[in-house]
């Protein structure tokens, strides 16, 4: 080809994209970075901030409802939702100003509009064609919905919409029990909305460890969440004062909105990808453990290879992108090793195998699953939290998962993907100190208990 544009060439300025082009620039490589919305994408703008930020506020008027056991008299007078927007909007705006800063710094080429693929290494954007020695696509997710089920905006809504909502709903049906609907549940339930789950799967939270499920379940029913798992949705009527949802069985829920809930599919139809030969399976495109497409020079990262839709993987796998193209040799990506995380109240967070993959891959008999208990980590009885680490290991072999639940768990889930990516043991963990009176301590103690030496656990 005659001398591209860029050296690197990136569709989609989410985490994948926006990643892929700083560390690309980073190692001296022509970047053109495109983008039809906001620098940041999904995760920034629709998602991981302003959902957390959300779920913040929502710790706030709990603690502030609940802070008599704690000796502070304090009382909660409402939830101002547009001082929440306002807050939750402030996060965002900062987060966005600062990476248009790092991505003009970096002397990367913002090309604003929608992109197409329009050759093996051409990308067209409103008509003007752009070329480059390499190829990303990076076109992100959008909100799933179910056949039949129409979307207004109004009655039944995204959890786009739902970020932008300047009211409190007085009930909400959930449709979805995954990490979207589990945390928007949260969320309302702690501004004072009367929330039910649809679920169609056996349990919430269906993709960690059986026994997280369990604990999360218990937490919301004592919370006041009503769930109805193993319950298809078959319908929705609006009302004068809202949604009716009809479920299998027959049963109807009537609420004032309908959150739909499940999941989110891949932003590729219309760009081009199928004309230019990419691989597809079901709207996804289809890489290897490089992020190499069938295309020569064709790289995808993000929400449209398959897998865990998080904005972490998206980063790595620009990153290793980035690297590969400047002629470095990045280790490949252990999916199993992505950090996972549920922001609701308690959280769950997990790395790793859950104990029925760890079974299936070892064999039931060739693995030791271990819990210990919060109620034993002086931390969480301070924060008044109750949980679990679990550990999963390999029959005298190194730690192959770990879940965890309860509030805040989601900050050590850094120490936990450490020890499951440089396939730790028990027996190298126990001898780390981990600082008193933290969390974190629970790791440290779950880890001696299963190397045979517990400390406050039982063994």
């Amino acid at each position: 080809m005659a001398d591209p544009d860029f050296d690197v060439l990136i569709l989609g300025a989410g985490s994948g994209g926006y990643a892929c082009a700083l560390r690309a620039a980073q190692l001296g490589l022509t970047v053109g970075l495109v983008e039809k919305g906001n620098l940041g994408g999904t995760c920034l703008h629709v998602g991981c901030i302003p959902t957390k930020a959300l779920l913040h506020a929502a710790e706030v008027a709990d603690q502030t409802r609940e802070s008599e056991q704690f000796g502070v008299k304090a009382s909660l007078e409402g939830i101002d939702m547009p001082g929440v927007n306002a807050y939750k909007d402030g996060v965002v705006s900062r987060l966005f100003k600062g990476l248009t800063g790092l991505i003009k710094g970096r002397g990367i080429t913002v090309i604003e509009g929608a992109g197409k693929l329009t050759g093996p290494r051409e990308v067209t954007v409103d008509g003007k064609a752009y070329t480059g020695r390499n190829v990303v696509l990076a076109s992100g997710s959008y909100s799933r919905s179910l056949p039949g089920l129409e979307v207004d905006g109004e009655r039944v809504i995204t959890s786009e919409h739902a970020l932008k909502l300047e009211r409190v709903p007085a009930s909400v049906v959930v449709l979805g029990g995954g990490v979207i609907g589990c945390e928007f549940a949260s969320v309302w339930r702690s501004f004072g909305s009367e929330v039910t789950i649809v679920e169609a799967l056996p349990r919430l939270m269906a993709a960690e460890d059986e026994s997280s499920s369990k604990v999360l379940e218990r937490a919301f029913r004592k919370r006041g969440i009503r769930f109805k798992t193993a319950t298809p949705f078959q319908s929705v009527k609006t009302t004068d004062s809202g949604v009716a949802v009809t479920v299998e069985g027959g049963e109807v829920i009537e609420a004032e909105l309908l959150l739909v809930a499940v999941g989110r599919g891949p932003v590729t139809e219309g760009l081009g990808y199928d004309e230019q030969g990419v691989t597809m399976e079901r709207g996804f495109v289809l890489a290897d453990e490089y992020c190499r497409t069938n295309l020569e020079g064709v790289y995808a990262v993000g929400d449209i290879v398959p897998g865990l839709q998080l904005a972490h993987r998206g980063f790595q796998q620009g990153i290793l992108v980035a690297e590969r193209i400047a002629g470095l040799d990045p280790t490949p990506i252990d999916e199993d090793g992505i950090p996972r995380v549920t922001y609701s109240h308690p959280e769950l967070a997990s790395v790793g195998l859950d104990e029925a993959k760890a079974a299936a891959t070892y064999g039931a008999e060739n693995i030791e699953a271990l819990t210990y208990d919060l109620g034993g980590n002086g931390k969480s009885q301070i924060l008044k939290t109750q949980g679990f680490v679990k550990l999963i290991r390999r029959k005298d072999g190194p730690i192959v998962g770990v879940h965890m639940v309860g509030d805040r768990v989601g900050e050590l889930i850094g120490e936990a993907q450490l020890i499951y990516n440089w396939e730790g043991y028990p027996e190298d963990v126990a001898p780390l100190v981990h600082a008193h009176p933290t969390q974190n301590e629970a790791l440290g103690e779950a880890h001696l208990a299963l190397a045979g030496k517990p400390l406050h656990a039982h063994a």
